[in-house]
């Protein structure tokens, strides 16, 4: 996949690219990313890209000229354009996995009171929020969304790693555990020293189903649960009722 940025920040942007997964990502050849300063495409002399609104009112507002020009000079308009804002449609790991699946995408870093909506009409193609909240850089909003999106490339992450992440299915993952056994007082489930992984995969899959009975109890109006799964569910929700959980140990 090939991910354009266009901003007025690039040193915010930059280095994302170069440290961690996305760093392997890149040298592997599973993304390659350009990023483009639409400051460069403004014509006054002080490089300005951004306005006072029309029809009054706080703030700037990015200007039409600059960013349009950044766009046009990467044929923005005939790739898919994703433009993160408050306004937008929420993003979800189902919006990310379809994102996945193009070959480029490009985003456009917003900043101030947002761009003029003209340059939305004329090149977005998806406005993505975030979540219900308002962050003063769009380089941070769109980072978000390209970290989402990347690691479901082939390549990046392994099938197994992703399956078991929040959200698949919907339902959010269970509890992770590594070495020291015992810290703090506290150790380990008993189940996961175990050995035993039929009792292991019953017990995460209860896990899962506690945590979004309790944190997301919305995702599971829409989860496909087999037998299994349900029988759990309903004695979550009646060992709930009473104060008793199981935590795996013995």
């Amino acid at each position: 996949m090939k991910i354009q940025i266009v901003t007025l920040f690039p040193e915010m942007v930059e280095g994302f690219f170069k440290n961690s997964i996305m760093r392997r990502a890149v040298q592997s050849g599973c993304v390659e990313y350009e990023i483009i300063d639409f400051r460069r495409f403004a014509t006054d002399r002080h490089q300005s890209c951004d306005d006072v609104p029309y029809g009054g009112g706080a703030g700037m507002v990015i200007k039409t000229d600059p960013l349009c020009k950044a766009l046009s000079s990467i044929k923005a308009e005939s790739k898919r354009v994703v433009y993160a804002s408050p306004s937008g449609k929420r993003f979800t790991q189902h919006y990310a996995e379809n994102l996945s699946k193009e070959a480029e995408l490009v985003f456009i870093c917003g900043h101030y009171e947002g761009i003029d909506q003209r340059v939305i009409d004329l090149y977005v193609d998806d406005e993505i929020s975030i979540g219900d909240y308002v962050i003063s850089s769009g380089e941070v909003s769109t980072l978000v969304i390209v970290d989402a999106v990347y690691r479901l490339l082939d390549g990046v992450i392994s099938s197994d790693s992703l399956s078991e992440e929040s959200f698949h299915d919907n339902l959010l993952e269970y509890p992770q555990y590594t070495r020291p056994e015992t810290y703090c007082s506290k150790g380990v489930p008993d189940v996961l020293l175990s050995g035993h992984h039929a009792k292991i995969g019953q017990w995460r899959l209860q896990k899962r189903l506690e945590k979004t009975l309790s944190h997301r109890p919305d995702l599971l109006e829409t989860a496909s649960l087999d037998a299994n799964s349900r029988k759990i569910l309903n004695a979550l929700k009646e060992h709930s009722a009473k104060g008793t959980v199981d935590d795996g140990r013995n």
